[in-house]
Parts: C-alpha cells; structure tokens; sequence
C-alpha cells in the first residue's frame, strides 16, 4: 500500500483528532493570491476537510480532490454546510484539468505526497497566470521533559525510531523552498511562521497516533503495544499535556510565461 493511502483507513479518527489551520494563515495566503469572489480554489489532498472549511468559510469556490473514498465521505459530511465546496476522489496526477483553471492551489500537509515529477509541472499548468501555489503544515517544535524523554525511549525500544518527526520536512530547513526554486516555474518563495499549542489528553493523543500514516504502517501488535506505552507515560505526568507547534506556509505565484 502506497503510504499515502494509509490515511482512508482510519478516516473518522482523522475527522475526530487533525486540527485546523491557523485564520491568519488563511487570509494570508488569500490576500497572497488576489483572490476575486469568482476564483476558484483547489485543494491537493482534502483529507477530511480541516483546511476546505476555512477557506470555505471565506465564500471561494472550491474543488477539493483526494485519493481516499472514506476520507471523502468524511469530508463531504463535514463540509455538507457550505454548496460552494465541489468534492472529487482523485490524486491531483490523475485529475482532468483545463490550463489556466484556477487562481490558486493550497496543499495542507499533502504535497510532499504528490508525485515529483508531475508536483510543479502540473500546478503551473492549471493555475490562472500569476496564480499562486501554497503548500503548508504542521510541525510539533516543543514539548517539556520529563515526557518527550519517555516518548523517545518509547519509540526506540518498539520501533527502533527516535529522530525528528516526518512533519519536520516542513520547517525552513526542509525541502519545500527548494522545490519551488528548483522548478523554474514560480516566483520567489513567500515563507510565514504561525506558531500554536496543541493541548491533549491522554486519549486525544494516541488516537491522533492512530490517524499517522507512518502509524498505520506498523503491524498492528507492535502499534498497540506502542500506544499503550505512550497512555502509561502520558496518565503518569497527569493524563493532560501541551506541545507547541508551528503552521508553516510556503507561497509563490506562477512565473507568467512558464508552462513547461
């Protein structure tokens, strides 16, 4: 199973436990790409609709694709209040799309996923001329001792595995300016920081765990006996813990002229 398939599998938990996105992320990438109320907006891999609904709060229309049918589901009974959100099952790579078809994309933790070969190549082909392209994540940047010890020796003792976290590829010291450099297709990369606290239970947090595509990919008497580690150290530092994170966007506009 392709990794970023995994997600279908556990689509309710990720409705229960993914956050949203910071308002000021939103507004700015709106304001970043001169959105009139007639442009629309798509979104590469929609999950269950934490991003569509802030920007649908904001009147665009928007096609929302992703590759999971339970994701979909999920996504169109949480969104079933806003008509001007279109829903599609489809990987933007095997999406029909007409040139110069929208304003702007947003990607909300999704396009690390998508294909690199087709990533920029295909955004600058369906945006609109001096249309922007806004990738965007979450990242989790702290979190108090003696917890995030425990964790680690958590996680090196059932899976051997105590580094930075996937999310980690968002931070200005990942790969994300790069790509958009490297494509030759958009203009200068526009990074902002919006930095947040997740507050969690015990049981707020491990099934968050269980909406983790790396997770997923544990067979599944390992991943429980993790999880159930990871409630032991929780329950025992109070059953309540926060960890900070950081929203980071990346923003460009499609050079005019650039199609490759």
């Amino acid at each position: 199973m392709e990794q970023r398939f995994a997600f279908d599998h556990v689509a309710s938990v990720y409705t229960a436990t993914r956050p949203g996105y910071p308002d000021a992320l939103v507004d700015d990438v709106i304001s970043y790409a001169g959105l009139k109320p007639i442009d629309t907006i798509l979104e590469v891999g929609c999950g269950t609709g934490q991003a569509t609904k802030s920007f649908a709060r904001r009147g665009f229309p928007i096609l929302a694709i992703d590759p999971g049918p339970e994701m979909v589901r999920e996504a169109r009974a949480a969104l079933a209040q806003f008509g001007n959100v279109t829903l599609a099952r489809s990987t933007f790579e095997a999406l029909p799309a007409e040139p110069a078809s929208f304003q702007l994309i947003i990607a909300a933790q999704s396009w690390h996923w998508v294909a690199p070969e087709v990533r920029f190549a295909k955004a600058a082909k369906v945006l609109s001329p001096r249309g922007a392209l806004a990738a965007f994540g979450h990242v989790p940047v702290g979190l108090a001792a003696p917890l995030l010890d425990q964790l680690k020796q958590i996680y090196l003792h059932h899976i051997d595995y105590g580094g930075p976290p996937p999310e980690a590829w968002y931070l200005p010291s990942g790969p994300f300016k790069g790509w958009f450099d490297e494509s030759g297709l958009f203009g200068p990369v526009e990074h902002k920081c919006y930095p947040w606290k997740w507050r969690h239970t015990t049981s707020s947090y491990t099934n968050f765990l269980r909406s983790r595509s790396d997770h997923q990919l544990i067979e599944p008497a390992k991943l429980a006996a993790l999880l159930d580690d990871v409630a032991k150290a929780i329950d025992g530092q109070g059953g309540r813990f926060e960890i900070d994170y950081e929203t980071h966007l990346y923003v460009a506009q499609r050079v005019h002229g650039s199609l490759p």
